[in-house]
């Protein structure tokens, strides 16, 4: 099945277009959820996004493992992974090692359609720390290995979708 990125600015609109392609896919829908609460504005957040996929999604939170996450729900037509910039900087902050290589292998061997997405932060200017800089660097890293073994690449912008690849 085909793996699908989806890139963009904050708010372009990534997070609808996905879950549209993915209900177009079938009944048995994933989401997995990078996002940790550390405070009230992102519980308030996640339970927003939580409500707008209503409960036609099973939540799987993963905000380290997204390989063994798909390795555990192989029974689903689609899963969307939101996001890959969450993840890179989830795993920074934790002082782990980046599985990007294990992650597109448990991508390219998923049975079903899996949507990735992913914030584009290099088009700003250079961030004027150390940690923002690996940061902004890592995450453009892991988007481009992503996006050459995707099968389809998105670039959203006002909530209109380009396709890209």
């Amino acid at each position: 099945m085909p793996v699908v990125l989806i890139g963009g600015g904050s708010r372009s609109g990534k997070s609808r277009f996905a879950l549209e392609r993915a209900r177009q896919q079938g009944s048995r829908l994933g989401f997995i959820a990078t996002a940790q609460a550390f405070d009230t504005e992102m519980e308030q957040r996640i339970a927003k996004h939580q409500h707008e996929r209503g409960g036609e999604f099973i939540t799987i939170e993963a905000p380290f493992d997204i390989p063994a996450a798909l390795a555990a729900h192989t029974a689903l037509d689609a899963i969307v992974v939101d996001c890959l910039t969450l993840w890179v900087s989830n795993l920074m902050l934790a002082g782990r090692e980046m599985p990007t290589e294990s992650l597109i292998e448990a991508a390219r061997q998923f049975p079903a359609l899996i949507i990735f997405v992913t914030n584009e932060v290099g088009c700003g200017i250079v961030p004027e720390n150390e940690l923002a800089r690996r940061f902004r660097d890592e995450a453009g890293r892991v988007n481009q290995a992503v996006a050459a073994a995707a099968d389809e690449v998105y670039w959203m912008t006002f909530g209109i979708s380009l396709r890209m690849k």
